[in-house]
């Protein structure tokens, strides 16, 4: 199953071993498992498909995230409905959605027991997982409070829910509109989040110095929330993708008449950006972007109604 929030995730090893998850639909709405492949022969073949959610219930396991270390160790986390009644069903703010997690310490071929990452989150926003020095961390919308929808991150390793977003977004259902995180080469974070809340509104990225999300009194150093593209222009569904002190943004906008595909470029990890690029325009639907990035080169991947697919390159900034 594939929709705008909830694609089939690939990820591509150190070791080369490409993996991939998805959501395998299971004909009742909103239900579906968590499908996980593995292919050690560069997509030439794929081992037979697994589940990892290891409740079998006709409820929703959606909405996964991949990430692997490239040696040995793979994560996937996804939303889970296990925990939901039919005292508590539809009844905000206790959505009694939760984020769960399987890791495998063997490139896949098995995978742990499903832990309990948080409850309470987001029923319907994407998530998001990031390899990081000190393990994997996941970056998902949560309900704090009553009913507010910011975004938190969480070490798959153990240790606290971290706030990373203080936007009071008060709202009584599911925005469909997750984040994205990268880590870059010195272990910094960077996330990019859509909000509409009390405090500010529009899509913004943060950068959050290297900590070790482990321990239970892990204190972020973070930047302060840096606004990107036109409200006005409905940007949104920003992505991020960071190699090395290298970090590129990517969103979509749409004017009322045309979609359009941005970028930005850090070249010091975030600390300055280049300017915002607008690489190409859609006059039909158009897809969300998704940004690829390496120590050679910055590309955006769009797929549009009347264009096709198309890889775009993001201009390099100059001294």
């Amino acid at each position: 199953m594939a929709d705008a929030e909830n694609r089939p995730k690939l990820t591509v090893g150190d070791d080369g071993v490409v993996h991939v998850s998805w959501t395998q639909s299971l004909g009742k709405p909103m239900s579906a498992y968590i499908r996980y492949a593995r292919s050690n022969d560069g997509g030439g073949s794929f081992s037979p498909p697994a589940i990892l959610n290891d409740d079998r219930q006709l409820i929703s396991h959606r909405f996964d995230a991949l990430a692997t270390d490239g040696r040995g160790r793979v994560a996937v986390v996804w939303l889970d409905a296990r925990s939901r009644t039919a005292k508590t069903a539809n009844k905000s703010p206790q959505t009694d959605v939760g984020l769960y997690a399987a890791v495998s310490a063997d490139g896949g071929e098995n995978f742990g027991k499903n832990r309990r990452v948080a409850d309470h989150s987001c029923q319907c926003c994407r998530t998001a997982l990031t390899w990081t020095t000190a393990g994997p961390v996941a970056f998902w919308r949560h309900v704090f409070g009553r009913n507010i929808r910011d975004f938190a991150i969480a070490n798959l390793d153990g240790g606290p829910i971290v706030r990373v977003t203080d936007d009071e977004w008060e709202i009584d259902g599911c925005p469909h509109h997750g984040g994205g995180i990268a880590a870059d080469g010195r272990g910094n974070l960077h996330m990019a989040w859509f909000t509409n809340g009390e405090k500010r509104k529009g899509i913004f990225y943060r950068r959050v110095a290297r900590t070790d999300f482990s321990k239970a009194d892990a204190r972020p150093d973070m930047s302060a929330p840096l606004p990107l593209g036109d409200p006005a222009r409905q940007a949104g569904h920003p992505a991020v993708a960071a190699a090395g002190d290298r970090v590129l943004l990517t969103w979509r906008e749409f004017d009322g008449q045309r979609f359009s595909a941005w970028a930005m470029l850090s070249q010091d990890a975030g600390r300055s950006w280049g300017a915002a690029q607008k690489l190409a325009e859609a006059a039909q639907q158009a897809d969300f972007t998704l940004p690829l990035l390496d120590a050679r080169q910055a590309l955006v991947v769009w797929n549009t109604a009347a264009e096709g697919l198309r890889v775009l390159t993001v201009a390099e900034a100059r001294p």
